[in-house]
């Protein structure tokens, strides 16, 4: 009889973080979640859940005056990643897609993929307009004059420019047309299995990231509320009934119910 396999590490780990803003709200309580090496994984959860809070926490984006991290512990490919600032986090590999209104819009395209390109990264830029096609036929035109669509492209772009090993994806379907967010998705996905890059996807729009990923957090209240694999995750009824949209295309809101035994029935 064959001894059996030993289970890999995981490429990120989050194990027990509490954020605190102003030293006094909670903002994130006890999370703990993994991303393995080539996996797609979603985070979800209402609009104040503390999912961006998490994410920030792991790039190393908190705001550096009233948030900071109290207790747990982030590693990344087995190395501590807590306390240090974004431009060391993004080197080890961490790189956060920047948020839209964040592109220099009065540059081009070009222009925006070609900050600190050597010539590795200009193989990657190159390999960008391959995965958005759009980009590569507005290379001379300025970013202010994207469409939104775009401008999520592009930010995703300069984020591949890095040469991330995990990508980190905050809120993407933001103002954008379903559609769109169905079309960035599908490329988020066909890159990361042509090039193995591993991506943590923060989303409120449930349905389109549980789709794409293989396994699933849910946020609600600064704590992870249930988790498993993004196919039981779309079976389970209260998934449904809260992010789904139910039988009737409708969702429910927590804050509409004045008491409701969450883990319970999460967990039940």
């Amino acid at each position: 009889m064959s001894p059996p396999m030993a289970r890999s590490s995981p490429l990120l780990e989050v194990r027990q973080l509490e954020v605190v803003y102003n030293h006094v709200a909670t903002a994130v309580q006890g999370v703990s979640l993994e991303v393995a090496d080539r996996q797609i994984v979603a985070m979800i959860g209402t609009n104040g859940a503390g999912k961006t809070t998490t994410l920030r926490a792991i790039s190393g984006f908190l705001p550096a005056e009233d948030v900071a991290i109290t207790d747990g512990t982030i590693s990344f490919d087995k190395r501590p990643l807590a306390g240090r600032l974004p431009h060391d986090i993004s080197r080890r590999g961490v790189v956060l897609v920047p948020e839209r209104s964040k592109l220099f819009d009065t540059l081009t395209v070009q222009e925006n993929l070609h900050f600190n390109v050597t010539r590795r990264r200009r193989e990657i830029r190159d390999k960008v307009f391959d995965y958005f096609p759009r980009l590569g036929e507005r290379t001379s035109q300025t970013a202010g004059l994207l469409s939104g669509g775009e401008k999520q492209m592009l930010a995703i772009g300069m984020s591949l420019v890095c040469e991330p090993k995990l990508l980190l994806v905050d809120e993407l379907s933001l103002g954008l047309a379903p559609i769109v967010t169905e079309e960035i998705m599908g490329i988020l996905q066909n890159i990361n299995r042509q090039l193995g890059l591993a991506m943590l996807i923060v989303e409120q729009n449930a349905a389109a990231a549980l789709r794409v990923a293989s396994f699933g957090y849910v946020l609600e209240g600064g704590r992870v509320v249930f988790k498993g694999p993004c196919a039981q995750l779309m079976e389970h009824q209260d998934i449904k009934e809260f992010y789904l949209g139910g039988a009737e295309g409708k969702t429910r809101s927590y804050r509409d119910l004045r008491q409701y035994a969450r883990k319970r029935r999460w967990w039940g």
